[in-house]
């Protein structure tokens, strides 16, 4: 269930990063510092949509606790590090500031699971 979760989280990931991008492109008016700090958001998600997309196909050959957290904490921090960028930015949502760095905690466990997935996973092949 997690390996299809994981797969369409990376594509839902992936597909509204292109529209923020965009957005964040051409429509976004806002102080250059709001829009730098929207446009990393963008960034962050994209790059760990791709590492989602990562996850999914590896939990597609063989599913592992490690493999499940890193999913797990790959849309968790998207959705707190880039998503309280957006509020920020698109909302004037300033209490929430304290959300992103949690988020960017959670994208390194993340990365730090799919590590550990890794060293089992490298070794069966």
């Amino acid at each position: 269930m997690i390996i299809n979760l994981a797969f369409y989280a990376a594509a839902l990931c992936g597909l509204s990063a292109t529209a923020l991008g965009a957005y964040g492109a051409h429509g976004l008016v806002a102080a250059p510092a709001l829009v730098s700090a929207f446009n990393t958001g963008v960034q962050y998600q994209f790059l760990h949509a791709l590492a989602l997309l990562l996850v999914a196909v590896m939990l597609k050959q063989r599913t592992t606790a490690a493999l499940n957290a890193a999913a797990v904490f790959f849309v968790l921090g998207i959705v707190m590090f880039s998503g309280s960028i957006y509020a920020l930015v698109l909302l004037g949502a300033r209490g929430i500031g304290f959300v992103t760095p949690l988020g960017g905690v959670s994208l390194m466990v993340g990365w730090l699971c799919l590590l550990l997935a890794g060293r089992t996973w490298m070794r069966s092949e």
